[in-house]
């Protein structure tokens, strides 16, 4: 087979999904809503002759909350490609066809993650950049670094994908799908522990959120890059303030994060690739 023609076939598949079709309607309807709410809102405080530093903290506190529906979206499309990438292929009958052709199971697989870091990718970037564009019409809204801020939330898709292809080579879809969406959950829960151990400085609940970060990285990864998507002064505030925000960081994410998510991210393809290579198809 030609290079990465897995590549180009996993992508053409994904984007003719209904489901991606259904995902593209949604987040067309989220946009409008959220720039016409944005607008709305906005207009209102700005009549009211408010500081310009609150209303800096408001467009960031609001940007924020629509970037991060914006992520939980991009994670929801890459837990569902890759939950169903080994076991429907195999439980179709079309992985026997494809591997009768000169092609390792390993270079199927790596090609499938190829095509689905590409198209969760592509997607959070146009939308971040369409939800940041609505906001900079609106309120001049200027981030800290949009760039490390997606390159962040990229490394988060990359470890779900991960995650759900090795549980693909295990579980069928559904398993699968239900497994990888309960450890993004559990993540989630326990960034908020970490939070909320922050402010009573309580250590237990620190280790708590840090542990399962290990587990699986990808709400710390957010809070990472979340810290990049603000604004410099309504950062300023709200570390002035010592109050922890439920849906963002205050601090960039330490390079020890990037690399253990980088390493995690290879181990558990690597562990999906010996998975399917010793399965009995």
């Amino acid at each position: 087979m030609t290079a990465l023609a897995i590549t180009r076939l996993s992508m053409r598949e994904a984007v003719s999904r209904r489901l991606v079709l259904i995902g593209v309607v949604l987040s067309v309807a989220f946009l409008a809503l959220f720039g016409f709410g944005f607008h709305a809102l906005y207009s209102n405080v700005t009549s009211r002759g408010t500081d310009r530093v609150e209303l800096a903290l408001g467009a960031t506190i609001i940007t924020v909350l629509g970037l991060y529906i914006v992520r939980f979206l991009a994670a929801l499309l890459a837990i569902f490609l890759a939950s169903g990438a080994v076991a429907t292929e195999v439980d179709s009958g079309v992985l026997h066809a494809v591997l009768a052709r000169p092609l390792s199971r390993t270079s199927w697989l790596a090609q499938r993650w190829l095509a689905f870091v590409l198209v969760t990718v592509g997607y959070i970037t146009l939308m971040t950049m369409a939800v940041l564009g609505i906001a900079t019409g609106i309120a001049e809204y200027s981030p800290l670094d949009p760039v490390r801020a997606l390159a962040v939330l990229a490394l988060e898709l990359v470890v779900l994908l991960s995650v759900g292809l090795l549980a693909s080579t295990t579980w069928s879809g559904v398993t699968s799908g239900v497994v990888t969406f309960c450890l993004f959950g559990v993540a989630w829960l326990a960034g908020i522990i970490e939070l909320v151990g922050d402010q009573l400085r309580n250590q237990t609940m620190q280790l708590i959120g840090i542990g399962t970060s290990l587990l699986i990285p990808s709400d710390a990864l957010w809070r990472g890059a979340s810290f990049y998507l603000q604004q410099p002064s309504a950062l300023l505030v709200a570390r002035q303030a010592a109050g922890g925000n439920p849906f963002a960081g205050s601090a960039p994410p330490p390079t020890s994060l990037i690399v253990w998510s980088v390493c995690y991210a290879v181990i558990l393809l690597l562990l999906a690739a010996w998975r399917l290579r010793r399965r009995d198809l």
